[in-house]
């Protein structure tokens, strides 16, 4: 399993590049992209193509492959394979049949989004891609709301906007930041509240690349009411009041009859 840079060429290890070079095969989900990058290092190796929809098929061949003692690489179109990339059902099989498999490490999105986030790192949750649909997105994003550890995930770059916007409403207005570009020419980390991030890319429209957005965990001081109103104006933007309570005393951990007295009370205002 061998990493590959995320963007800057440069950053391929030494001895992925002994890898590539030795193996007898190299398993890439496009192999245009891969020969990009063998073709920068002249490197002249054997290319397959696998991922999702011809996994079924390759996967026996790559076990005879193996049997007949061929050395194999297995690579992402950019950064660590099997992370939000085809390969687990390879590494499970190829395991089942008693070979081993060695990880190469080197680049990875997950880990260069985390170091330039500015946020809490001694525990993190990559929960992958959200559901591209807005009701779908927020349900699935419901199921980490609980959880004490900064998130991480990948976003398209055309649903930043809207994902931000879910992601206020479901988590509060929790510190975050979004990763544009990393590695590459025209890095960007853009950090803020969810509430300020949402609103800015809704003014400025879409960001442009490979984006990874990173959430704070929720904070160790508790939520005081400042906190739930600035929570509830989010929810109630676009929920009705028994809903928006519902979501924010779960957030919070304040009773629901609480946080739906200030609601009304915010309704009342106009807020």
């Amino acid at each position: 399993m061998v990493s590959t840079p995320i963007g800057n060429l440069r950053d391929i290890t030494l001895r992925a590049l002994d890898v590539l070079a030795g193996a007898d095969l190299v398993l890439a989900e496009d192999t245009r992209v891969t020969r990009r990058l063998l073709d920068a290092y002249e490197i002249d190796a054997k290319l397959q193509s696998y991922h999702d929809h011809n996994g079924e098929k390759i996967r026996p061949l790559v076990l005879q492959h193996l049997e007949d003692g061929a050395r194999i690489a297995l690579v992402s179109d950019a950064g660590t394979p099997l992370i939000s990339d085809p390969g687990f059902k390879l590494a499970r099989e190829v395991i089942a049949a008693g070979y081993e498999v060695t990880a190469i490490p080197g680049a990875s999105a997950v880990l260069s989004a985390l170091c330039v986030a500015g946020l809490p790192t001694d525990s993190f949750t990559f929960a992958g891609f959200p559901p591209p649909k807005a009701a779908a997105r927020e349900s699935w994003m419901q199921g980490f709301a609980t959880a004490r550890s900064t998130l991480v995930f990948y976003e398209g770059a055309s649903r930043v906007p809207d994902c931000l916007a879910s992601a206020a409403k479901v988590f509060g207005d929790r510190p975050a930041a979004v990763c544009r570009e990393l590695t590459k020419l025209h890095e960007e980390a853009r950090r803020g509240r969810l509430s300020e991030l949402a609103t800015d890319f809704a003014q400025t429209g879409a960001p442009r690349g490979e984006v990874v957005i990173v959430v704070g965990p929720p904070s160790e001081d508790g939520w005081d009411q400042d906190r739930i109103d600035t929570a509830l104006s989010i929810a109630l933007s676009e929920m009705r009041i028994k809903e928006a309570s519902a979501l924010v005393a779960e957030q919070s951990g304040w009773p629901r009859r609480d946080v739906y007295a200030r609601a009304l009370a915010l309704k009342e205002d106009g807020r």
